[in-house]
């Protein structure tokens, strides 16, 4: 099985960094970058140190309902490629020593018993394990510290 991982659509980043309103109805925050603790979840890089970033609240999912978690994410506040949806581990990813896996069915609802701590070297097995579930329709990757949305997953 093939997996490929997948950042933030375009059309969404691009409002947001119009000034748009986010999940929670207000205009993202401007800050300045520290630098490796704020990753883009649009090109899934690390925003450079001393860079303007966004701050704001996003929603991973087409509704709300009870499982549409909301949480804080990092935009670059400039506009910024789409990272290309591929098999490999982003680096923003890559970096940490542990991330959450959770699998969400087709209509958006947590699949219980697919989440999980992992070691992050440990994703593709992992993602492989959940898929083989046909009701998984796709996986969040979730900081392990801070439960913040990092990228999704599907399948090939």
């Amino acid at each position: 099985m093939t997996i490929r991982f997948h950042a933030l659509p375009t059309e969404d980043v691009r409002r947001l960094q119009a000034g748009e309103p986010d999940a929670n109805g207000q205009i993202p925050e401007r800050q300045i970058s520290e630098g490796g603790g704020n990753p883009c979840r649009h090109c899934l890089q690390f925003i450079p140190e001393g860079e303007e970033m966004l701050v704001l609240a996003y929603r991973p999912f087409p509704d709300r309902q009870p499982y549409a978690e909301v949480g804080p994410i990092f935009l670059c506040a400039t506009p910024c490629s789409r990272h290309a949806e591929t098999q490999e581990l982003p680096q923003m990813v890559r970096d940490k020593e542990h991330i959450i896996i959770r699998g969400y069915t087709s209509d958006n609802r947590i699949k219980y018993g697919t989440g999980q701590v992992i070691e992050t070297r440990d994703i593709p097995a992992v993602a492989e394990t959940i898929f083989s579930d046909q009701a998984i329709a796709y996986i969040h990757l979730r900081s392990s510290v801070n439960n913040c949305f990092q990228a999704r997953i599907e399948r090939d």
